[in-house]
């Protein structure tokens, strides 16, 4: 039985390039949590946004904070060192959380896909169909969502036996790179499980998203004026904008064929995925949602203009 494992995704990786992308992805990690906060703090303070939209952009902030703190700080630290070992019980907590996170922060894109449509298609119902009380039972079930798929991935691939080597090629405790190591018949049915498991509910929150704005595009098109057109279709831009960020990313990476020598440019993809659309989202929000930047602006100001007087 392996009691830990040997984390080499960074041992094909340039050495040279290492202290150039430490410094980047440190920065990003940073700002991540910064931009993040600002946000967070900005929609409790500014009675303004205390509405669902920003509710549930609250949400998906906490969401990639506790996303990036699971992995982001990891891979830092293993990105000074070859090889980095990570005991058992660690790297079966890694997965969990990164899972938890990760399709919580896929179910809260479509929730606040189906806001966007209650709120275009359905304006005369929408705060009732939004109440404060149902907004806290989606973000609840989005969080109890994440939680599930994340218990169920780790009792699927933790079941298994680990009996040869400890060696895991990825910088984290990866579903997929940990499965190669285990050993039994039913190990490539448990593979095939998983993927259909994550695929299964990727595809199905991105479906819900699309249909979502096939009834908002058209509820759009209804609309008589160029300039109502504009600005109703301006609240979605920033979620929009997210959406293919994360899908895009994604499928980059997980989609890409890998050849036999590409070990280094898929860690490379794969670090940057992690660490730029968390750090992306925030950046998205706050410049392509007027409101949102508006109160930023307006929160910055009451807190600094006393020092400039």
């Amino acid at each position: 039985m392996v009691s830990e494992f040997i984390l080499v995704g960074f041992s094909t990786f340039p050495r040279h390039l290492l202290p150039a992308f430490f410094l980047l992805y440190l920065l990003m990690y940073l700002f991540t949590l910064l931009g993040n906060l600002i946000i967070m703090a900005t929609i409790w303070s500014e009675r303004s946004l205390h509405t669902p939209m920003y509710l549930f952009l609250c949400a998906l902030s906490i969401s990639e904070i506790l996303f990036t703190i699971v992995v982001t700080p990891r891979m830092l630290v293993d990105m000074l060192f070859s090889h980095s070992s990570i005991t058992f019980v660690a790297c079966a907590s890694q997965m969990f959380f990164s899972f938890t996170f990760g399709f919580t922060h896929s179910f809260l894109l479509m929730i606040m896909g189906y806001d966007r449509y209650l709120a275009i298609c359905h304006p005369l119902r929408y705060n009732m169909l939004m109440s404060p009380r149902t907004c806290a039972r989606l973000v609840s079930w989005t969080w109890a969502g994440g939680s599930v798929m994340g218990m169920m991935v780790i009792l699927i691939v933790f079941h298994l036996t680990f009996c040869g080597s400890n060696v895991i090629h990825h910088f984290f405790c990866h579903a997929l790179s940990l499965l190669k190591l285990a050993c039994g018949k039913e190990t490539s049915s448990v593979t095939l499980g998983v993927i259909l498991v994550c695929v299964t509910a990727l595809m199905g929150c991105l479906f819900l998203i699309i249909l979502s704005y096939v009834f908002i595009v058209a509820a759009i098109l209804r609309i008589p004026s160029s300039e109502g057109r504009h600005k109703t279709f301006s609240t979605c831009v920033s979620h929009l904008t997210v959406v293919i960020v994360h899908y895009g990313f994604a499928s980059m990476i997980y989609l890409k064929p890998k050849g036999p020598h590409s070990m280094g440019s898929h860690t490379l993809m794969a670090t940057t995925y992690i660490v730029f659309t968390p750090f992306l989202s925030p950046i998205i929000f706050s410049l392509r949602n007027k409101e949102l930047k508006n109160a930023i602006k307006k929160s910055f100001q009451r807190k600094f203009s006393p020092l400039s007087s």
